[in-house]
């Protein structure tokens, strides 16, 4: 029905002529219309309907497609529907637009609770335990692609979403250092995993291990260790994350808890979910159980390797007494509330009579903490032992 099916004003009065829906009849019916000032309230008259509606329990009907005609309700009915052929009656209509007030709102706020709870059961409950599930399940190539793919994103979050990301450190002798410290590691190992290393070219103090048996050294890690033993300790804490596939676990809990999320919010792209699980990898802060395993394997592969465990103990100590300075090796390690209990059992873990091998020379060494500055490559290119 358009505009022009309405007939004309009445001509020496107040009266409109409109068409009514009276919610019963899915038929409009010619009626007339106008304002009675006194009762302050539209009158409404049909042959069958003689009504009023209060002026301040009138609302406009949102969102119609013809713009040229007024649609109105009043405020507590859902049917009813008065429609004029133009917009004259609008100023006389004081709330117009006003929402309709919330009805039963104690049940809405009930159901509100019982979402949030649901959604909540949802991410702190079923999704970790289904990754715990899920990690034994997933093939070594799938697990390898996912830290390939993570380690990209990480590069991008920490070059500020740059074309290339962080630079991997290439430097060859440092490269040669560096795997033979991950050699004088693994070979303490009767299988060892398969590992896939980077160094790369930024300040944060910290290291961390991705999926697949991808660990990740940080240039700052490097420049604020005094000798390679703390490197190494370092190296050997997250080769056990490696081995007990932490990392893995750790990735589907968060990629699940987010995504969960990201879709609640409207993320289905994926953008921002990656950007959080990239974070959520960086600065991985694993369970209580996890990080005492991760220790105590890193303590009995240092001394496997002719390393004193008390470099982890002083690795804690050091990056404790940097305070502020550091954000990333120390809130994975420090923030731990038994600190003090781990660098206890790094020292009590050295045999009694131990006397440690070298690790590395005084040129190997130097040559590790240039790792970065020798050469410097955009390309992904990991340090691959033997």
């Amino acid at each position: 029905m358009s505009s022009a099916d309405f007939p004309r004003r009445a001509p020496n009065n107040q009266t409109y002529i409109a068409r009514f829906l009276d919610g019963i009849v899915p038929v409009p019916v010619r009626a007339e219309v106008w304002i009675d000032r006194q009762q302050n309230a539209l009158i409404i008259r049909t042959e069958e309907v003689d009504e009023s509606w209060p002026m301040r329990d009138i609302r406009k009907l949102q969102d119609q497609a013809d713009k040229t005609r007024l649609v109105l309700r009043l405020r507590d009915d859902p049917l009813r529907r008065l429609i004029l052929p133009d917009h004259q009656l609008y100023p006389d209509m004081p709330h117009p637009n006003r929402r309709a007030p919330v009805t039963q709102r104690g049940k809405l706020l009930t159901w509100a609770a019982a979402a949030v709870a649901s959604v909540a059961l949802i991410v702190f409950v079923l999704v970790p335990v289904m990754a715990n599930q899920l990690a034994e399940f997933i093939p070594p190539e799938g697990e390898h692609a996912l830290g390939e793919v993570t380690l990209e994103q990480i590069r991008g979050v920490l070059g500020n979403n740059s074309a290339t990301g962080v630079q991997f450190c290439e430097g060859d002798n440092g490269k040669a250092a560096l795997t033979m410290m991950q050699n004088r590691l693994v070979d303490t190992m009767e299988a060892p995993p398969d590992l896939t290393v980077y160094v790369l070219d930024h300040p944060m103090v910290n290291a961390f291990a991705l999926p697949g048996g991808h660990i990740v050294l940080f240039r700052g890690l490097i420049d604020k260790a005094e000798s390679p033993e703390e490197v190494a300790a370092v190296f050997a804490h997250e080769i056990g994350h490696v081995v007990s596939r932490d990392p893995t676990r750790h990735a589907l809990r968060s990629a699940g808890s987010i995504g969960v999320l990201g879709l609640l919010f409207g993320d289905f792209a994926g953008g921002a979910v990656m950007l959080l699980l990239a974070e959520q990898l960086i600065e991985a802060q694993y369970a209580q159980g996890a990080e005492a395993q991760a220790d105590i394997f890193a303590h009995d592969m240092l001394q496997k390797a002719g390393i004193s465990p008390d470099a982890l103990a002083v690795m804690f100590e050091r990056f404790r007494s940097l305070g502020g300075e550091v954000s990333g090796i120390e809130e994975h390690f420090v923030s731990h509330p038994a600190l003090g209990d781990r660098i206890e059992q790094a020292r009590d873990a050295v045999p009694s009579g131990f006397v440690p091998r070298p690790l590395l020379s005084t040129s190997q060494w130097s040559a590790l903490r240039s790792i970065c500055t020798d050469r410097r490559s955009h390309s992904l290119s990991p340090l691959n032992a033997k």
